[in-house]
């Protein structure tokens, strides 16, 4: 069967990138310290570990970290650290997603953009706990097999004889800013 000279095209399977999403978000956690703190010296976050889970029409983020808080107390005579673990699940919702992937192959996963980090550790109006405020952001991907249509012509010279201009007014790159560009291209 041969092709005939109007174009036809063909679809092609090929894994691509078919969701993306990014959240940045806060939390609030309450650590009760074994004795009623005075002030707080000092709250830290380490041992931060997650992994991604597709949800839905988003991507599930399934973390833990270790709160650690120095605290004073007996009126700022001593000093101890507390030390918690956090559980957490981050829904990230999609802004793109292409509605024709194959969802039996899709594959997903997320980076941590910005560390889990306490912005804000208080004594709590009570005194006998301590508030934290920690921030988070996570980009997240969805990967999977999609088809892609391209154009087929039987012609070998076909292009030969076309004249594409790729000089013309609309694509003046002398006014790029290579510092603006993104570096993952």
């Amino acid at each position: 069967m041969s092709l005939s000279h109007k174009r036809q095209t063909r679809e092609i399977i090929t894994k691509a990138i078919c969701g993306k999403g990014r959240k940045f978000s806060t939390a609030t956690h309450t650590v009760t310290p074994p004795h009623h703190p005075t002030s707080i010296l000092g709250a830290w976050i380490i041992n931060h570990q997650y992994e991604a889970v597709a949800a839905g029409n988003g991507i599930e983020v399934i973390g833990t970290y270790d709160v650690n808080i120095w605290y004073s107390y007996d009126k700022n005579k001593q000093t101890e650290v507390a030390k918690e673990t956090v559980s957490y699940v981050e829904l990230i919702p999609l802004s793109y997603l292409d509605p024709r992937h194959r969802a039996s192959t899709a594959q997903v996963s997320a980076e941590a953009t910005q560390e889990p980090n306490c912005v804000e550790a208080g004594v709590s109006p009570g005194g006998g706990s301590v508030t934290l405020r920690v921030e988070r952001e996570f980009d997240a991907e969805l990967v999977a097999e999609t088809k892609l249509r391209v154009f087929v012509s039987d012609q070998a010279d076909d292009l030969e004889d076309k004249d594409y201009d790729f000089e013309g007014e609309n694509y003046d790159y002398d006014d790029l800013d290579p510092d603006a560009l993104d570096d993952e291209l």
